[in-house]
């Protein structure tokens, strides 16, 4: 494909996230698309054939930017060094998005996990990948005596996936980020995860 081509579709891609993300799929009409990428009703459907595939290439996108952000998070350090910057980057992820929109993710598992079978599986994916990484690190936390050890790491692990995407629901919710710091500083005294002064953990 032409770079042009490439451009105007990356464009769409880059629009059409950030209205699904604040709209939900469903609500979200052609033309409120058409406004969100600024494209033409032709352009959107040279590059998809219509509002599910354009959805699912979002979904596929955001997928690959978030395993990308997941393991850029989790890369350094010590294991539960590593813990306590991907919450901390989890938090910076979404203040500086001022609560808006929330979780792609969470919010789509709530709008089609009964609905659409496509979205559902990709979703559960996500959340099966995301668990499985932070699982690891717990795991390794666990035996570096960083964390409690005396649960499960597949328990703790599904326990900070699911903390976080309630933390970060509510913060949507208020605008506020008090609800998702609240959040992840009880679920860092419940990992028996010690804050860490001079990497600005709280």
């Amino acid at each position: 494909m032409p770079a042009k081509g490439l451009k105007t579709k990356e464009r769409i891609l880059t629009g059409a996230s950030q209205i699904f993300n604040r709209k939900g799929i469903a609500s979200t009409s052609v033309n409120d698309l058409l406004q969100a990428t600024q494209t033409t009703r032709g352009n959107l459907y040279f590059h998809f054939s219509g509002k599910q595939e354009l959805a699912l290439a979002v979904l596929e996108r955001e997928q690959r930017l978030f395993m990308e952000f997941l393991d850029r998070a989790l890369a350094e350090g010590t294991p539960g060094e590593a813990l306590k910057r991907f919450l901390r980057w989890a938090c910076l992820r979404h203040q500086r998005s001022r609560f808006v929109g929330g979780c792609l993710f969470g919010n789509t598992a709530l709008e089609a996990s009964d609905t659409n079978p496509a979205f559902s599986a990709l979703v559960s994916q996500v959340f099966n990948d995301w668990t499985a990484k932070i699982e690891e690190r717990v795991r390794q936390a666990q035996q570096t005596h960083e964390i409690r050890n005396d649960l499960p790491a597949a328990n703790l692990a599904t326990l900070i996936v699911a903390t976080l995407e309630g933390g970060i629901m509510q913060a949507r919710l208020t605008k506020s980020e008090a609800p998702l710091k609240n959040c992840l500083g009880t679920l860092q005294t419940l990992l028996q995860l010690p804050p860490n002064p001079s990497s600005g953990d709280k």
